[in-house]
């Protein structure tokens, strides 16, 4: 294996530790879960109730045998007016009911039901909206308090039902509930921007992005991608570069633009990056080029979310799946030029089958020219679109969200006039039997080694040393992986940077530090000395909240890790 090799994840959440000294989880991640998961809900007063009048028996006893019959044709009303005449309720006219909830997870709903009634027992049912219900008891005037999770995303119609028999009457309320998490659904890569041909934007220097300038990219609407969309799965690539710089995504009109980056370049370089971003209320992503010279800038969607029931994500610790260096996956030779292989992931080492997408890194090593690579289902013809750049003899990884056919397999097409190695890594994927759903965040900095902030405090990333840290708070349930941005800058040679799920809880203050456990084999970005590299990441942060990153060069550099959402299932 070349000392280069590498390839794309996601995930993260503050806390830390380089070889030994962890630091636990970071501020603002248990924050930021909270913020996103909190942002829809409902109320309905108890102005709003339905009221019904239930048929009684001539005969019965206790409470009911003092009250007059209602007509065997049940009635209804809304609960009355100021002035307005009560449904004739026996003792109980004013029974009303007060509903509202409020998310707490990506699929979890809190319920408060403030309930009205004079002094008589009460049987409430809520009727989630999913076919499941919860029955209770209260008498009089009450406050009830109810979670529970939803399976898919979506939009749930809640209602609470308060019966007093006594009285027979019946009040009923509620809302629509739309969870904040959103389903994945796969997309064929389609090219949505591309400033050197006026795809997206005007033609030629009129439609390169300016420094400090930004690009608007329709995406709702636009390549059969629906309207209501959240969040949407970009290959960004900033080319003719002429100086270096950055680019940041982030939904536009409405929203601040983020202090964090999702990829870099330098003069010359082609540099491509998987971005997941929410999108606009207007449709719309925006693309910033923080570098001070003009560029060319290339948008191609592979994928969008929806609060509807589509594909959940499920992650795996990364595993090889193609190495045509030895031969794992594909044929045990270069990858000849302007072909593509095919290679089974549904079905094979802990993927099951019936997936909808997959979550990858690629590497492109050994590259006898320049050129591109694609990756596509196994069932489609190659896309225009393309996932990473190269020129010869470079080593470059990127995060690849892909379509899996129904037979599990996906393509890889060299786009290059001459032969290359290609390296395929699988970190997750998406199917309708995943809970997880996607939430995203107002991206924030939870570790940058070159500062003695976020709770850092020792120094450059080591060679051949690993960084521990603790993501998920104790708050945060259900937390499959989380979404971000590693970048390694200052590098003093060649190298490669792992990321996977630590195999040990975090220790005690005070307690020597626990093993990593063995050396990862995959790789989530590559580099060479003096290179800033960013690369996406889809991380699972294991059975501890836990993920690991390992600096598996021969000489010291900077991590910065960006933080943009995670994926959860409670």
């Amino acid at each position: 294996m070349t000392a280069a090799l590498v390839a794309a994840g996601l995930g993260i959440i503050p806390g830390t530790a380089q070889a030994a000294d962890p630091v636990p989880v970071a501020a603002g991640v248990a924050e930021a879960i909270a913020e996103a998961a909190t942002s829809e809900g409902f109320r309905s007063p108890a102005e709003r109730t339905i009221r019904t009048a239930l048929p009684v028996a001539a005969e019965g006893s206790g409470e009911a045998n003092a009250r007059t019959a209602a007509p065997p044709t049940a009635r209804t009303a809304e609960v009355p007016q100021t002035g307005q005449a009560a449904l004739a309720a026996g003792d109980n006219p004013a029974l009303a009911v007060d509903v509202s909830g409020t998310s707490y997870t990506a699929h979890g709903i809190e319920l408060t039901a403030l309930i009205t009634s004079a002094d008589f027992a009460l049987d409430v049912v809520i009727d989630w909206g999913d076919g499941k219900t919860d029955t209770v008891a209260a008498r009089g005037n009450a406050e009830l308090h109810h979670s529970h999770t939803y399976d898919k995303s979506g939009e749930y119609q809640v209602k609470v039902t308060v019966t007093d028999t006594a009285n027979a009457v019946q009040a009923a309320n509620g809302g629509a509930f739309l969870t904040p998490g959103s389903d994945f659904t796969p997309h064929t890569p389609t090219r949505l921007l591309d400033t050197r041909d006026g795809t997206g934007a005007p033609a030629g220097k009129a439609g390169k992005v300016a420094g400090q300038g930004s690009a608007r990219v329709k995406v709702a609407g636009n390549a059969a991608v629906p309207a209501g969309v959240t969040a949407v799965a970009l290959n960004v690539t900033v080319t003719e570069t002429t100086d270096s710089g950055y680019v940041t995504a982030w939904p536009g009109a409405g929203y601040d633009r983020p202090g964090t980056s999702n990829l870099n370049y330098t003069a010359g370089r082609s540099v491509p990056n998987l971005v997941i971003v929410p999108v606009g209320e207007d449709g719309h992503v925006e693309l910033y080029n923080g570098g001070p010279q003009p560029v060319d800038l290339i948008a191609d969607v592979t994928g969008y979310f929806t609060r509807a029931p589509a594909g959940g994500y499920s992650s795996m610790a990364p595993a090889r799946f193609v190495d045509t260096r030895d031969g794992l996956g594909a044929s045990k030779a270069r990858l000849a030029a302007r072909t593509a292989f095919a290679t089974r992931i549904g079905g094979l080492r802990g993927v099951p089958q019936g997936i909808t997408a997959v979550a990858l890194n690629v590497t492109v090593t050994e590259p006898a020219g320049p050129g591109h690579l694609t990756a596509y289902s196994g069932a489609g013809p190659v896309p225009t679109a393309s996932n990473l750049n190269f020129v010869p003899g470079q080593t470059v990884a990127n995060a690849v969200i892909v379509p899996v056919a129904e037979d599990g397999t996906i393509k890889v097409f060299n786009g290059s006039w001459m032969p290359a190695h290609v390296v395929v890594d699988v970190v997750g994927y998406y199917s309708k039997d995943s809970k997880a759903a996607f939430l995203p965040f107002t991206p924030f900095r939870t570790l940058d080694t070159r500062e003695e902030a976020y709770g850092w405090t020792g120094g450059r990333f080591r060679a051949r040393e690993h960084i521990t840290q603790g993501f998920t708070p104790e708050a945060a349930t259900g937390v499959e992986a989380y979404v971000l941005n590693t970048t390694v800058t200052e590098t003093g040679g060649t190298g490669f940077l792992s990321v996977e799920p630590g195999p040990h809880p975090l220790p005690a203050d005070g307690a020597p530090a626990a093993p990593a456990g063995p050396r990862p084999g995959s790789s989530t970005l590559n580099w060479t000395a003096g290179e800033t590299v960013p690369n996406l990441v889809q991380a699972g942060d294991g059975e501890h909240g836990v993920i690991t990153f390992w600096n598996q060069g021969h000489e010291d550099a900077d991590l910065v890790l960006d933080v943009f959402g995670v994926y959860q299932s409670k």
